[in-house]
């Protein structure tokens, strides 16, 4: 059994599982500058061997491997780590996507992919798992929000959110009092978001928090609007 023992800060490691030597330098060299260690590993096997050996904090996993296939590398890992997996590759097709996620990774990036929209999803996890490693509650201004039960207190009574809404308070209580776009927002929760590019997804499911936890939805307390840009919470 392997799993990721390493403090998770600027400084974590990652290993970059990928039969293309071009794309995995220069995933490499943009990680490095950005403060990550960085492995790296050509095929499945190398890739399963390297992460029992290293442990490292987040897997980037290609899914077009010349001996297993990616999925069948997630399955494995899964079975045996919790450590978090984002898948990269070039099949956009949804049910290739659904497959990647329903064997436990736990983000999808289509190539060709902007590093910066890659940067930000292995911060987002890399603080996720961080959280869940280091404690099990967040309490903030009358609010609590247990991330192990699902239980949401807000000024002493309980709430009840559905799992998007819980999800979506997950994500901004991450991000205190950073402003994050609509579509950063919308790619984070909603894995296929382009099926939304064009409703107002995101402004829907934040009305309807706001319902259940701020004392006055004109004037929130905890979720405030960035007008033209997107959401913050406040703290």
């Amino acid at each position: 059994m392997f799993e990721s023992e390493m403090p998770v800060n600027a400084g974590a490691t990652i290993l970059v599982i990928d039969d293309d030597k071009d794309i995995t330098e220069t995933i490499r060299g943009n990680l490095e500058l950005d403060g990550y260690e960085v492995l790296c590993a050509f095929d499945g096997r190398t890739g399963l061997d390297t992460a029992k050996k290293r442990r490292p904090d987040l897997i980037l996993l290609d899914l077009n491997l010349p001996d297993l296939d990616g999925i069948k590398v997630c399955q494995i890992m899964r079975r045996e780590s919790e450590i978090p997996i984002i898948i990269l590759t070039s099949r956009s097709e949804i049910s290739d996507k659904v497959l990647g996620l329903e064997c436990g990774a736990d983000d999808y990036v289509v190539k060709p992919f902007s590093f910066l929209e890659l940067s930000a999803r292995i911060r987002t996890i890399l603080k996720r798992y961080e959280r869940t490693l280091v404690r099990n509650q967040y309490d903030t201004k009358n609010l609590s929000l247990n991330y192990k039960s699902g239980r949401v207190i807000v000024r002493g009574k309980k709430v009840k959110l559905t799992r998007t809404e819980f999800r979506l308070l997950e994500l901004l209580v991450s991000f205190p009092d950073e402003v994050l776009s609509r579509e950063y927002i919308m790619n984070q929760i909603w894995k296929d978001s382009q099926l939304y590019k064009y409703s107002r997804t995101v402004d829907v499911h934040i009305q309807r928090l706001r319902k259940k936890i701020e004392k006055d939805t004109e004037n929130p307390q905890y979720i405030v609007t960035v007008p033209g840009v997107g959401y913050k919470f406040s703290v």
